[in-house]
């Protein structure tokens, strides 16, 4: 029987456990932000764009607090730009911006396109002081010949303000899995939730377009927390029709049920009507892996995915990769090599704590 005191602790150790202790031991640093970024006191939404004019701005050392450096005292809004070139040979790796630590709120824009946030700024304000940024770079938002511009938007209550401390930089994820077939990109997504949508024959032609995988809120559906559909069409590369697949939906907050053309093939966590509880819960770091009965691919033709998905808190839908069909002999190697990569943060946690 765990205690009521240890009940507390491990809440608290999963309110700071977002994946990001296994996150950075598998990623390498491959651009160094480290060093001068632009800094503006104010806020101006103008500031994420690419071609926003920064020449006339201070130059600041990040990571450090701005307090530090020529602004005692100052809280409020406040916005860092970056520009860095990618190294050659990356175009198609598994990406991540990390900041480290941002004392209190931020929004952060690659080349004008959010990727993350954390944080609640004013007027229901909650800091995220504590939490590191890992953010997602889709490498599509990305350009490998040419500049770059990372905009930050930090906003600071108290004490020290800015991007404090870490090891700040573009990363690439190592032994990333490859689907076979990818089928990250554009993908339907309504709000809502009627159990139709599930069925293939559905006409959602009209429903927005969103990208495949990063937040929801990233895409027009800032402080949205329910219930939505996410849905693809897709031809099956010939040279899978006669193998054992395995669908990779990477990581969705909170939980999910999977349809492949109209038949569930899987779900992870529990829907509120099921009990399931948001906050505390692990759910949203577990890598999606479904196993796709031969049966039910088209070899030719149509073959539609619908993932319903429930957000109870903050960030919401399909976010991290790997998204596509990949060969179960090939993902169970992959499974062989990166065990902690498919075990639950929490079990992880409660063996420290509590095993043998």
């Amino acid at each position: 029987m765990i205690s009521h005191n240890a009940h507390i602790v491990l809440f608290t150790l999963l309110l700071l456990l977002p994946g990001q202790a296994s996150r950075a031991q598998d990623m390498q640093r491959i651009v160094d932000l480290r060093g001068e970024w632009r800094f503006e006191i104010g806020d101006d939404s103008a500031r994420a764009r690419v071609d926003y004019g920064d020449s006339g701005w201070d130059l600041i050392h990040a990571p450090d607090a701005w307090e530090d450096q020529g602004y005692p005292g100052y809280d409020g809004w406040a916005w860092y730009r970056k520009h860095f070139r990618m190294p050659e040979g990356h175009d198609f790796d598994a990406l991540y911006l990390f900041l480290g630590t941002i004392d209190d709120v931020d929004e952060v824009y690659v080349n004008g396109r959010l990727v993350g946030f954390q944080g609640v700024p004013p007027p229901h304000y909650m800091s995220a002081f504590a939490d590191k940024r890992w953010y997602y770079l889709p490498y599509e938002y990305v350009n490998f010949t040419g500049d770059n511009v990372i905009a930050v938007r930090v906003y600071d209550r108290e004490l020290s303000g800015g991007i404090l401390r870490g090891n700040l930089g573009v990363y690439q994820q190592t032994d990333y899995l490859v689907p076979d077939q990818s089928l990250r990109g554009n993908w339907k997504l309504r709000r809502g939730d009627l159990p139709e949508w599930s069925d293939p024959t559905v006409d959602d032609s009209s429903w927005p377009d969103v990208f495949v995988p990063i937040y929801w809120e990233t895409q027009g559906l800032r402080n949205y927390e329910g219930f939505g559909w996410y849905r693809r069409h897709f031809s099956l590369d010939p040279a899978l029709k006669n193998e054992t697949l395995v669908l990779l939906l990477g990581k969705i907050d909170d939980v999910d049920e999977v349809w492949l053309n109209g038949k569930r093939i899987g779900k992870t966590g529990l829907m509120p009507t099921e009990g399931g509880t948001y906050g505390h819960d692990d759910t949203y770091d577990r890598l999606r892996a479904y196993t796709v009965p031969q049966s039910l691919l088209r070899a030719r033709g149509d073959n539609v995915i619908a993932v319903r998905v429930f957000d109870g808190f903050m960030h919401g839908g399909i976010y991290d990769g790997p998204i596509g069909l990949v060969r179960s002999t090939r993902y169970r190697n992959w499974v062989k090599r990166n065990p902690m990569k498919r075990e639950s943060p929490f079990n992880r946690l409660m063996d420290a704590l509590f095993g043998d």
